[in-house]
């Protein structure tokens, strides 16, 4: 349920067990999947164009820090980020924890169990691993971590539609080659204003 003070483009898609609460932007082509919580008291969460959070992720905000997730970000099952920053094009893995004023460049990877400590900083394009959370390499990921967003946006509107295999069978096989190819090219960031 929207209230008051969230501001939820249309079209995202926010799943019946999915929590919203307080403060919240979300941009068009989001979605919200699962028993994700999105809590927002204080301060405030704003999340991108074409952002997923999936099934069980916790988005919370610190007492003095908002919690920014950007375009293009897929925040993976029962991953936490609690009043940190991620940039656009970011992909964080299964079970990840993000703290306090973490900040997360563009087209960064946070592997799936890594614990960014609070007031951790990451360039862009970081591969960012372990416990407590340190940046092993550097690499070009955004596109990548696009094609990633993009299926979750496939997804949401198959089940919007009641269709609950939309990563499945020829079609779907088609669809994939050519968004990657959009991709390559940059010109799916041209195609979210035409959602």
């Amino acid at each position: 349920m929207q209230g008051l003070v969230q501001t939820i483009h249309p079209s995202v898609f926010v799943a019946s067990t999915a929590a919203v609460y307080g403060k919240v932007s979300i941009g068009q082509g989001s979605s919200v999947w699962f028993n994700a919580v999105v809590r927002a008291e204080c301060q405030h969460v704003s999340v991108g164009r074409l952002s997923n959070l999936q099934d069980f992720v916790m988005i919370h905000v610190g007492y003095e820090r908002p919690t920014i997730i950007g375009d293009f970000v897929s925040v993976a099952h029962h991953a936490t980020v609690h009043g940190a920053t991620l940039a656009d094009h970011c992909l964080v893995g299964v079970g990840a924890v993000l703290m306090d004023g973490a900040v997360v460049g563009a087209g960064s990877i946070v592997a799936g169990g890594a614990v960014v400590r609070e007031g951790s900083v990451f360039e862009p394009g970081s591969i960012i691993a372990g416990i407590p959370a340190k940046a092993l390499s550097r690499r070009e990921s955004a596109r990548d971590n696009r094609l990633n967003a993009w299926l979750y946006w496939r997804n949401a509107q198959a089940y919007l539609r009641g269709d609950h295999r939309a990563w499945d069978g020829p079609d779907f096989e088609r669809w994939k080659a050519a968004k990657w190819l959009e991709i390559q090219s940059d010109a799916d960031l041209e195609a979210v204003t035409s959602l």
